[in-house]
């Protein structure tokens, strides 16, 4: 089973930050078929943080300069992506320019183009700077006009089950008078 040889291969801590805490499977895309040959072990904090649900704590990634180092091509392959997106960082980007991966590797690291991205993650937050998940209750802090239509959410009125707009994070998903609208999230509070 491959959980059981990824346990046996990083002795049951992360291959990236070394924690042997929340460990589980992490394939290393693209991918199709998981195999100990494209799959790493890693804890949640830095699953999290690959994956883009929680802002990268730069100091998490500091172990990145020992761990780097493995035989293992997808530890290499995902040391280098988040490596890349701190780049800013002085102590990453010293090990980015010492880290060498063959061109095979080097091409797989750069399929999903993460290498490009910032470090910093943009979530939805309300007008208070809280952060929105998808099912939030909130509060609109200003009553508002809804283009095309002749409601009117007024000042208090609470939304129930919001979705987030996806690629803008200025903009929810939520239902007044049975009516699904958007919403700027300036103009709202966390309920």
């Amino acid at each position: 089973m491959l959980l059981d040889d990824l346990k046996n291969r990083s002795e049951s801590q992360c291959e990236l930050c070394r924690s042997s805490e929340n460990l589980d499977i992490y394939e290393v895309p693209p991918t199709s078929n998981p195999s100990l040959d494209n799959s790493i072990l890693i804890c949640s904090v830095c699953k999290a943080q690959i994956e883009k649900t929680e802002q990268i704590d730069p100091e998490h990634w500091k172990v990145l300069a020992e761990t780097m180092w493995s035989e293992h091509l997808p530890v290499q392959v995902v040391a280098w992506r988040m490596l890349s997106r701190l780049r800013n960082e002085a102590w990453a980007a010293n090990n980015l320019d010492i880290l060498y991966l063959d061109d095979e590797t080097l091409e797989w690291a750069k399929k999903t183009g993460d290498h490009e991205a910032e470090a910093t993650v943009e979530f939805h937050q309300d007008s208070n700077g809280t952060r929105l998940f998808e099912g939030d209750t909130v509060v609109l802090i200003k009553t508002l006009d809804v283009k095309g239509s002749s409601i009117s959410a007024k000042l208090g009125t609470v939304v129930k089950n919001i979705r987030l707009v996806p690629d803008n994070t200025e903009q929810i998903e939520g239902k007044i008078e049975g009516q699904t609208i958007v919403i700027l999230t300036k103009y709202l509070r966390k309920g």
